[in-house]
């Protein structure tokens, strides 16, 4: 690889640092933890020791204050062992990031210190009910009184609900009935576990992602600090699309982790699995399948990984390439793992073998941080507007 293209020795160190914890503590109970519904949070708390809780997080509060590359590596490495710890990671990042980014320094004081450690775990709460792809038409309330916000709503979809230590809240502060479903009414909270009037659902019944547990989060008359605000009001919205362009690199990135184990184990099995008297990867359609995995996952992580790039510069079309990113490596990642599937045969189809697992828990990338529908809106208006 030429050295445009070539990731750095620091790049290289921190995957193989990635791998080698995957390979250690997440790979060998994957499966254990995807039967069990088993929320592995003693392995957070290792992965907070590698800073793995901060990744871009700046140095100056704790974090290790990598770029958005950097972060894709990590979690790209870790879905190749589980896709729904190493998506895990990345919310958590995303929430530590919005506090570190946008909050007061007393805010900063009060929550980084755990969350960059990973002894407190992070939620993030801005789907509902009724608005997921409109996210800007949220409902959750919440109403100032005194020193205090009063909320009330629900927040749909919200991983680790119900387990971790800190929510940050996407919540409409302006009654104004013309900003009601506009993005200017928007704010972000910070809610801790075990307020008074904070509840959460009972666990969602999944497909996929069943070592990452999935709840409402629920606020009737939950009392919530103003110290707790991220921001100044109305900021909230702004706050959460800048995080969604390095949730949609991430995610992405984990489409390609889980994409490649299943390609590298579809190559190892097609090698030991024989029909008709010859190894399965003697025949020709074998080989093509396996040519054709390899080369949408190379395509996928080439603009992955320029995306990325993008994000950490700021660039200008940073948006519109994350969008791409995040619709090419999920859509590509799965087909990958279906194809594999398809090369197991009979035998892909049972728990006994991987593969099955990484096609459920890849499966919903392709919904959460903004579907691959409006991915293509994105791009599409994106370059409309030129």
């Amino acid at each position: 690889m030429t050295d445009q293209f070539a990731l750095t020795e620091d790049q290289l160190a921190i995957q193989d640092m990635a791998r080698k914890f995957t390979a250690d503590r997440i790979t060998p109970f994957a499966a254990e933890w995807d039967a069990q519904s088993h929320y592995p949070v003693d392995v957070w708390k290792a992965a907070g020791e590698l800073g793995f809780g901060a990744i871009y997080v700046s140095e100056e509060n704790g974090g290790i204050g990598l770029g958005r590359l950097e972060a894709a590596l990590i979690m790209e490495a870790m879905a190749y062992g589980c896709p729904a710890t190493s998506a895990y990671i990345s919310i958590h990042n995303m929430a530590t990031w919005m506090i570190d980014t946008y909050g007061s320094a007393e805010l900063k004081a009060r929550f980084l210190p755990g969350l960059v450690s990973m002894e407190q775990i992070a939620s993030y709460c801005l789907t509902e009910p009724g608005s997921g792809s409109d996210a800007a038409a949220l409902k959750a309330s919440a109403r100032l009184d005194g020193d205090h916000y009063v909320l009330n709503g629900t927040k749909q979809f919200i991983s680790g609900a119900g387990y971790n230590d800190v929510y940050v809240c996407m919540v409409r502060t302006s009654d104004d009935k013309a900003a009601k479903g506009k993005s200017g009414g928007i704010t972000c909270l910070v809610v801790e576990k075990g307020t008074p009037g904070l509840s959460f659902g009972a666990p969602e019944k999944k497909l996929g992602w069943n070592a990452s547990p999935t709840a409402q989060v629920i606020f009737e008359d939950c009392r919530v600090p103003v110290a707790n605000r991220v921001g100044a009001e109305g900021e909230g919205f702004r706050f959460a699309m800048a995080g969604l362009d390095g949730g949609r690199i991430n995610i992405g990135a984990c489409s390609l982790g889980g994409a490649q184990r299943c390609l590298d184990e579809a190559v190892n099995y097609t090698k030991e699995r024989q029909q008709f008297g010859v190894a399965v990867a003697e025949f020709q359609n074998t080989q093509f399948m396996l040519a054709d995995m390899a080369t949408d996952l190379e395509a996928a992580r080439a603009l992955l990984y320029m995306a990325a790039a993008k994000v950490s510069a700021n660039a200008p079309d940073k948006s519109r390439f994350s969008a791409m990113a995040k619709r090419l490596a999920t859509d590509n990642g799965s087909k990958i793992v279906n194809d594999a599937l398809q090369l197991f045969g009979g035998y892909g189809y049972l728990k006994d073998y991987p593969i099955e697992r990484f096609w459920r828990d890849l499966r919903v990338h392709s919904i959460l941080e903004g579907t691959n529908q409006v991915m293509r809106m994105i791009v599409g208006r994106d370059l409309l507007r030129q």
